[in-house]
């Protein structure tokens, strides 16, 4: 009997192994389509209604209407102003369009983005108003906490978009821009040094008594290497030569050189015409131009800050306060909306005139104040990064008491 039906237990063990499988991936299955289901609450898209939508889209357009409106009028005004310049060193129209105001667009939008953002926000915040459609989300339950959602939003991204451009984006066009000044604007910019000394390492002096950023070569080099305080090996070279087409940084090829080691009483003098070498230091820590931060994305400017600190160099303090503003810049959005929100959400009978007149007011009070605060961290060894947020900390109290008289 056993034998008979041997095949069908061991066609029922090969069963139960099967089902014992399916049964481990449909709990798989279970685990995955539960983790879905979380994921489901997570999509930030889940949160963003009609209402969401119709307030993005009017905040997104008139924030592009707006810096279309006024870029227009400044590139009208730029050209008319260097069209002599344009004309007497023949810049080619090419160039004029792509390498120059190509450029010229996103950095002056980039730079007044908070002043755009605010006013698109009077303007069509003032129109819902004026439109009573203010009045009627607020009848209808959403209170003014829920009104300001779209608007933080889109706050979001553009704030994004803002520290993107100018940590990443700008500084490339930059370069271009400024070079196209300097050839057809005819704006001098500072190509050569004169008596050059910095650290380079950990008890090593470098002195170049002339740069010449064009060619990037040097002359009159010197390297002097220190231990306890003690001179241990002086280096001369007639010329210096940084090397361009080099895969890595620090290349440099001197010109009739001489060493000099010192050990104790004992000296060694060795000498030769040419020697490739490495040392660390690059031609834009010889020559410094004006808004030479400005050409540095936000990574460079982090590792140059912290080079030229490590080299004892003081000179650092206008790096680190474009460092901080472009972070602090980006957050400015979130406050100036909600004081534009605030001041122009109530229906007047004068219209948008006066809220977009105190909102004006207010936001080039804004830059103005981002200004001072720059020249003070520069001039009167204020603390750049509290320069870069002090704007940002005294219009976020200005925020906050619109917020609490904006209408309910």
């Amino acid at each position: 009997m056993a034998r008979r039906f041997g095949w069908l237990t061991a066609a029922l063990r090969w069963l139960g192994r099967k089902l014992s499988w399916m049964g481990k991936v449909m709990r798989w299955i279970g685990h995955k389509l539960r983790f879905l289901k979380v994921l489901k609450y997570l999509n930030p898209l889940r949160y963003i209604k009609r209402l969401d939508w119709y307030i993005i889209k009017k905040f997104v357009g008139y924030y592009f209407f707006s810096i279309a409106l006024i870029i227009t009028i400044a590139i009208v005004f730029d050209f008319n102003d260097n069209l002599s310049k344009f004309t007497e060193y023949h810049a080619p129209a090419r160039a004029i369009i792509f390498d120059y105001y190509a450029n010229f667009v996103p950095y002056f939008a980039n730079l007044f983005s908070a002043l755009f953002v605010f006013v698109a926000v009077i303007m069509f915040t003032s129109k819902l108003a004026g439109n009573s459609e203010i009045i009627a989300m607020l009848a209808s339950g959403v209170s003014f906490k829920r009104l300001l959602r779209p608007y933080m939003i889109t706050c979001i991204f553009l704030s994004a978009l803002s520290y993107t451009l100018s940590a990443y984006v700008i500084p490339h066009g930059t370069v271009i821009r400024q070079n196209f000044e300097t050839m057809y604007k005819n704006k001098k910019k500072n190509t050569s040094a004169e008596n050059v000394q910095l650290q380079v390492d950990r008890g090593v002096i470098a002195y170049i008594q002339h740069y010449d950023n064009n060619s990037k070569r040097g002359y009159g080099f010197c390297l002097d290497k220190f231990q306890e305080k003690k001179l241990v090996s002086h280096l001369t070279a007639s010329e210096i030569q940084y090397d361009t087409i080099s895969d890595s940084k620090y290349h440099w090829k001197l010109t009739n050189w001489k060493v000099r080691r010192l050990h104790g009483m004992k000296e060694k003098i060795t000498s030769g015409m040419n020697k490739d070498t490495l040392i660390t230091m690059e031609p834009t820590d010889l020559v410094y131009s004006k808004g030479q931060q400005e050409t540095f994305t936000s990574p460079e400017l982090k590792d140059y800050i912290s080079k030229q600190i490590n080299r004892g160099s003081g000179n650092v303090v206008q790096y680190k306060v474009e460092y901080h503003k472009r972070i602090a810049s980006s957050f400015a959005s979130f406050i100036l909306t909600i004081i534009g929100v605030s001041l122009s959400s109530r229906k007047r009978k004068g219209g948008m005139g006066k809220a977009l007149g105190l909102g004006l007011a207010l936001s080039f009070g804004y830059i103005m104040l981002q200004t001072v605060c720059a020249t003070f961290a520069i001039q009167a060894n204020f603390p750049p990064m509290l320069a870069a947020w002090l704007p940002n900390i005294i219009y976020a109290f200005v925020a906050y008491f619109c917020y609490r008289k904006a209408p309910r």
